[in-house]
């Protein structure tokens, strides 16, 4: 049986503004040998499947640093402070994003973005009847383009590459299976 690794200490290794860098000395349960571990701690983040009356998602296209590009995705961003849920955090980077709000705000998936060395949680919300009611408020580095995408393309959009970003395709993939359940209950 798999056992957690028991920690000896930690010490800080980095800040670089939305994350910081830890190194962890832990001992195998297995050998009772000693190692150390790099994590990065980020804040958590959310991403947002909102879904309009007709039936379309709410998308934003974006240049990603990272990887140069420009990609499809869906509203998101890291959990601020001041928000008091993943359904606050959601909510207003929905708003402050596309502009858009809706009802029946929840949570229908949660993933570890990467559990081998990333601390944090990504949330998938879940937001029906969206429309444009408020004015977009990006943040100093954001010009995102919003762009209305029928539910019924989203897999081929995965599928031909249009979208590529691994959060983006989990979270429609939670959107999927949130979809499942819902016609399965009206059978």
């Amino acid at each position: 049986m798999i056992q957690p690794w028991k920690k000896v200490s930690s010490r800080a290794a980095g800040d670089f503004r939305i994350f910081t860098i830890r190194s962890d000395r832990k001992i195998s349960p297995r050998t009772g040998e000693p190692h150390d571990f790099f994590v990065i701690d980020a804040t958590n983040w959310v991403n947002v499947i909102a879904l309009t009356p007709d039936e379309q998602l709410v998308m934003v296209e974006q240049y990603r640093h990272g990887t140069n590009t420009v990609e499809l995705e869906i509203p998101g961003g890291m959990m601020d402070g001041s928000d008091t849920s993943p359904v606050a955090a959601g909510l207003r980077e929905l708003r402050e994003e596309t502009g858009y709000a809706g009802e029946s705000a929840r949570v229908i998936g949660e993933i570890r973005p990467n559990p081998a060395i990333m601390s944090n949680t990504c949330y998938t919300l879940l937001v029906e009847r969206c429309r444009p009611q408020h004015a977009v408020q990006f943040d100093h580095s954001e010009d995102l383009v919003t762009r209305l995408v029928p539910v019924s393309e989203a897999t081929d959009l995965v599928a031909t590459g249009k979208i590529r970003h691994a959060l983006v395709v989990v979270a429609l993939y939670h959107f999927e299976l949130w979809r499942r359940k819902a016609r399965a209950s009206t059978w």
